[in-house]
């Protein structure tokens, strides 16, 4: 899985669909335990930047890095001299001399297509505002384990049209799911993301306001937080214009009998999901929180190996 040139993960849309498929391959055999003990990466140091705090994210890859043999070294803004204005060309010129890779959790998406630019390593998006590839791996890998395919799965987004549903669509471009995002008027998905992966891209893309359309026969049911990180101003008015997008035991009902139920986390309760829901026997959520850290350890492997 040796790369020839450097290579960054900003969004899905940097792999090939027969890329994705090897890394969700390769993701699989390395939660099997099949190449368990060996460190690919060993001598290799990662740098782990997060602007923003985590659970999922940063200890997924502090574990996987850790057991690809490479080195983790965590970043915040308070620790290095970007934090207090030295610019992003500069710090990423000079942190690709030491490091073999930089991980990069932000706020703005120009952020980490700016530190890509000019690193010489490979950057991945760990997380911005717009984009969030790592969890749509591994949400792709939960389905494949669930489903055993992913082309022709009809895939249900119900709620906000943040980073992760635009990293769905992206995917779903690339893998042939039949993916429906249902949003309130005005929290729908990008507009640039979905006219691109409609005219690029195998799988179908459907924006709706109705979560009871979106769910109708669908194999996967969907859901993320309704107010993002740095956006709590808005919580009040989002719990208003959300009511009715929750994931609950009616609706999971007008889906298919088999359908499984995700959720990114963290998971805020009785708002977007209900208890019933998320600790049913539908539930792959927390096979899918784990799945973070197969297909990260792949994606690693794959462009800094």
């Amino acid at each position: 899985m040796k790369r020839a040139i450097k290579r960054d993960c900003l969004t899905l849309f940097d792999f090939s669909e027969d890329e994705i498929e090897l890394l969700l391959k390769r993701a699989i055999e390395l939660k099997s335990g099949v190449d368990e003990g060996q460190c690919p990466l060993i001598g290799k140091s990662i740098g782990l930047f997060f602007e923003k705090p985590s659970t999922r994210t940063r200890v997924s890859f502090e574990v996987g890095v850790y057991q690809l043999g490479a080195q983790p070294i965590y970043l915040s803004p308070k620790d290095i001299q970007l934090g207090r204005g030295e610019s992003i060309a500069d710090t990423a010129r000079t942190l690709s001399r030491y490091l073999h890779g930089m991980v990069m959790r932000v706020f703005k998406q120009n952020v980490v297509e700016e530190f890509a630019h000019y690193a010489s390593v490979p950057v991945i998006n760990g997380l911005s505002d717009t984009h969030h590839p790592c969890q749509a791996f591994a949400d792709l890998m939960t389905v494949i384990e669930r489903k055993g395919r992913l082309e022709g799965i009809r895939f249900a987004f119900i709620g906000d049209g943040n980073n992760v549903a635009n990293s769905l669509i992206e995917s779903a471009s690339r893998t042939g799911l039949d993916f429906v995002i249902a949003s309130p008027e005005g929290y729908g998905p990008d507009a640039s993301t979905v006219a691109r992966a409609r005219k690029n891209g195998k799988g179908r893309i459907t924006v709706t306001n109705d979560p009871k359309q979106a769910v109708a026969g669908a194999d996967v049911l969907y859901t993320d937080v309704w107010v993002s990180m740095g956006q709590e101003a808005e919580a009040e008015k989002k719990a208003r214009k959300f009511k009715g997008y929750q994931i609950n035991s009616t609706l999971l009902s007008l889906a298919r009998p088999d359908a499984i139920v995700l959720h990114c986390l963290p998971a805020y309760r009785g708002k977007e999901i209900t208890d019933e829901v998320m600790d049913g026997p539908r539930s792959a959520v927390f096979d899918q929180a784990e799945n973070r850290l197969h297909t990260e350890k792949a994606l690693l492997e794959f462009l800094v190996r």
